[in-house]
């Protein structure tokens, strides 16, 4: 049984003073100079569960923090791209080679079944708009340009349809849960200094302002409801929210939620729903959704699971700044959203762990820090992804060798030697390949943070990784903020791996050239073949059994690295030379064998090549 609902209340409106007072607090803590925009939206919908269609008035508090002058804006109206026809279906029927849930499945869409947003009205601080539907963008000529550090409220009139479930949205999807509502409502489009984030929806990324949601839900009795923010009715609504038969008007229930500085809203319904909570010590309370059957019942041991991961990554990533997060049956797959998630959830235990703390880990690196995933979709996805594998191995007790992302490592090699990589920061919506982007995003984000871990040290990789999460959430972090935080926190310079690693598709080849005795001395010299540059561990391993770890710093670092265990730190290589040529006070016949990154942290394609035996130990022979 849940606590009164007074106080519910009472917690989440100190919560919600808190996460206020925070967001006011940003200007004092961002770089000079940084501004982002502010909404409050209070929505009121209808729902229609015989039609799959709703009705809906959303008001829209939108404050121009910018220094600019704003002549129109942009909504996303994102059901639209599911009706034959759309860029989504176009992309998805042209591109080489397709997303296999969406094919020509939207092309096949009936009337029925289609999905869409239409706007009926809409009105500026009173005033009639002029406005014009394009595609998956509504856009908007303002009656008056909104000035710098104002405010406007926005009123509008909207209905929509559900699609049948293809991509993240819809209903009745796979596993027959009614209602997966993402992207659901008129949402206002992003502005910053690049301008407006207005970009047509064609199944990849997302990008939205930060504020305040309070949203309103009238749907049939018998449906449980999910949703983004705190519930502020539970003893109105029941359904395993609290204890009590719940009160309906004319066959509906009214679920009221409030979610403080948040970037979206999404919600999703069942009549079959099972929901059940745990609590996780000194962190949010977790909601599980799940219509029970055969195919459900690792839901069941999934709250313990998810509460260890959760505790993992308050320990060791930042504190979730939440008092709730949700897990709901339902989408295409999985699909991350401010304090909630929608999965699929008849899989093993493995899978369907693996795919919950997915995407709770992006409540970190999308959902608090709210980067533009469109652009940098590998600092959404590479980041969570590195982050996954190492929390899944602690789970399950894995021990991966060499490390948890040595997957990522084999998946980027594949896109590297497949003739189809572009450069990281190509925008989401605009790769080639659907696997060219996976792969990016996903494997190669992944890898260029353990890469990172090796170019600045283990300490410094862990500390920058929290200080950068600290400093920026509730903000839109891009490259070169990251990137500043842990050039603070390394005292290096890094833009050099930026540039090759996010820019370009140049790869890592390093070898082992030459090995020349001479008397007590040896004379290494270390060849890069590849085009990118980076900084050398070399293993040398000596025939009294002990071994040391040589760091070659680049140049251009300005720095080195820490010191680790049996380290010592040798003249800078200038990225200019493709050689590099290293003087051990040794005889060479002591020596057993040379190896280049014995961690295996460098994404070297070929590896072959990095490892030289040079006089087996008689242990050995």
């Amino acid at each position: 049984m849940g606590p009164k609902n007074g106080i519910i209340n009472m917690k989440y409106l100190l919560l919600f003073l808190l996460l206020t007072i925070s967001t006011i607090g940003l200007k004092l803590y961002a770089q000079e100079g940084y501004w982002q925009q502010r909404v409050n939206y209070f929505m009121e919908v209808d729902m229609d569960v015989k039609a799959h269609q709703f009705k809906g008035n959303q008001l829209l508090d939108y404050t121009n923090n910018s220094p600019d002058t704003l002549l129109r804006v942009f909504y996303h109206l994102y059901f639209n791209a599911f009706q034959p026809g759309s860029m989504m279906d176009v992309r998805s029927r042209t591109i080489v080679d397709p997303d296999g849930r969406i094919m020509d499945r939207i092309y096949k869409l009936g009337p029925n079944e289609i999905g869409y947003l239409k706007v009926s009205s809409l009105k500026q601080d009173g005033t009639p708009l002029n406005f014009k539907i394009v595609g998956t963008i509504l856009e908007v000529e303002l009656a008056k340009p909104i000035l710098p550090n104002t405010t406007v409220r926005f009123d509008m009139q909207f209905q929509g349809q559900v699609p049948k479930q293809i991509r993240r949205s819809g209903r009745d999807n796979s596993e027959g849960v009614a209602y997966s509502m993402s992207q659901w409502y008129p949402k206002i489009s992003e502005y910053d200094y690049r301008g407006w984030h207005a970009n047509p929806y064609v199944a990849r990324e997302f990008h939205g302002v930060w504020g305040d949601f309070e949203v309103k839900l009238h749907i049939d009795k018998h449906y449980t409801v999910a949703a983004t923010g705190y519930l502020q009715n539970p003893t109105e609504v029941g359904h395993g929210y609290f204890d009590k038969k719940p009160k309906s008007k004319g066959g509906k229930l009214v679920w009221h939620f409030k979610a403080p500085n948040v970037h979206d809203f999404m919600w999703a319904a069942d009549t079959e729903y099972k929901h059940v909570t745990a609590q996780v010590p000194e962190g949010p309370t977790l909601h599980f959704f799940f219509i029970p059957d055969s195919a459900t019942t690792h839901w069941e041991v999934l709250p313990e699971y998810t509460t260890k991961a959760l505790t993992y990554m308050n320990k060791h990533f930042g504190k979730y700044p939440y008092q709730k997060y949700s897990v709901v049956q339902g989408g295409d797959g999985g699909m991350e959203y401010p304090m909630a998630t929608l999965i699929t959830g008849k899989r093993s235990l493995h899978s369907l762990v693996g795919v919950t703390v997915h995407e709770m880990i992006h409540s970190w690196y999308q959902g608090v820090l709210g980067t533009n995933e469109s652009l940098f979709a590998w600092m959404d996805e590479g980041f969570t992804t590195f982050v996954t594998a190492e929390v899944m191995d602690y789970l399950f007790q894995e021990k991966t060798l060499p490390h948890p992302q040595i997957s990522h490592f084999n998946a980027y090699f594949n896109l590297a030697k497949s003739g189809k990589e572009e450069p990281l920061s190509t925008h989401a919506d605009h790769f080639n390949f659907n696997q060219a982007y996976g792969a990016a995003a996903y494997s190669k984000g992944s890898v260029f943070l353990r890469q990172l871990n090796y170019i600045i040290g283990e300490e410094h990789f862990r500390s920058g990784m929290l200080r950068y999460f600290n400093e920026w959430k509730f903000k839109h972090p891009e490259s070169n903020d990251f990137k500043r935080v842990m050039e603070k926190q390394s005292g290096l310079e890094l833009d050099w791996y930026f540039e090759y690693w996010i820019n370009s598709t140049k790869t890592i080849d390093y070898s082992i050239k030459s090995v020349v005795g001479n008397n007590d001395t040896t004379l290494i010299t270390l060849e890069r073949l590849g085009g990118m540059i980076m900084p050398i561990d070399l293993k040398v391993s000596y025939k009294n059994g002990t071994w040391e770890l040589i760091n070659i710093p680049l140049r251009i670092m300005r720095g080195d690295k820490p010191l680790e265990d049996n380290m010592k730190v040798v003249e800078a290589w200038p990225w200019t030379n493709p050689d590099y040529d290293l003087e051990l006070p040794i005889a060479v016949d002591q020596i057993v064998s040379l190896e280049i990154d014995p961690a295996k942290q460098l994404a070297d394609i070929n590896p072959d090549n990095n490892f030289i035996q040079l006089n087996k130990d008689k242990k050995d022979s």
